[in-house]
């Protein structure tokens, strides 16, 4: 089975355009270093809930958007390959004070897959 990155962050709605060029960029990386897929969605249909969800997950502020991303890899030995090249590749470094995102409310993980079809 696979191995899967999954992230979720909040993106200003006015820095959605350079989050997508940024994006952009961070797939040609992570796809130029072995990952199978990266997909990066922005919200559609995402409501704030009575317990959890996702604007409660990283404080959604007014004027933000929640962007939902996950990569996929032939497996954790690879993902870990991958991932130690993607943050050395120097396209990708960049002030964090510059980023089009408030890195502090992201959060991100790795899954291993139970079901795939």
């Amino acid at each position: 089975m696979s191995y899967i990155d999954g992230f979720v962050l909040p993106v200003p709605k006015d820095k959605l355009g350079e989050y997508r060029k940024m994006a952009r960029l961070g797939g040609k990386v992570w796809r130029e270093h072995g990952a199978l897929a990266y997909v990066e969605c922005v919200e559609d249909d995402v409501k704030p809930g009575k317990h959890t969800s996702f604007p409660q997950s990283v404080k959604l502020k007014k004027g933000e958007v929640v962007v939902f991303a996950w990569v996929v890899y032939k497996s954790r030995k690879d993902r870990d390959r991958v991932m130690k090249k993607v943050m050395s590749d120097p396209r990708l470094q960049m002030d964090p004070k510059k980023m089009p995102f408030d890195g502090k409310r992201m959060f991100w993980g790795g899954f291993k897959p139970i079901v795939e079809m």
